[in-house]
């Protein structure tokens, strides 16, 4: 009985250590594997609020643009309007070349 309670407490010991292992090698932010989930509901009101540069529409696809959140979601920006800009796509590309 004396045995089991030593190789459980020793197990137990390490378990931290091991946690910590574990979570130095999960990526610390998400990458395009893990994206962060948006709510839709979010762009539908930025776009009511701001219609598309191209068409004028407020729903529906906007050619050349797309919808951009000012500080991102992995950097703690919120998925809501009052975060969110048109951004063409060209000026995509190179926002994603350094964010």
């Amino acid at each position: 009985m004396r045995i089991g309670a030593l190789l459980l407490g020793g197990l137990i010991a390490l378990a931290p250590e091991a946690t910590l292992a574990r979570r130095r090698s999960t990526p610390h932010h998400p990458g395009h594997h893990h994206r962060i989930k948006r709510d839709p509901e979010q762009r539908r009101r930025f776009m009511q609020q701001h219609p598309c540069p191209s068409t004028g529409h407020k729903s529906g696809a906007c050619p050349g643009y797309v919808v951009d959140h000012v500080i991102p979601l992995k950097r703690g920006g919120r998925d809501h309007p009052s975060n969110m800009q048109w951004q063409t796509n060209e000026e995509a590309r190179e926002k994603d070349r350094w964010e």
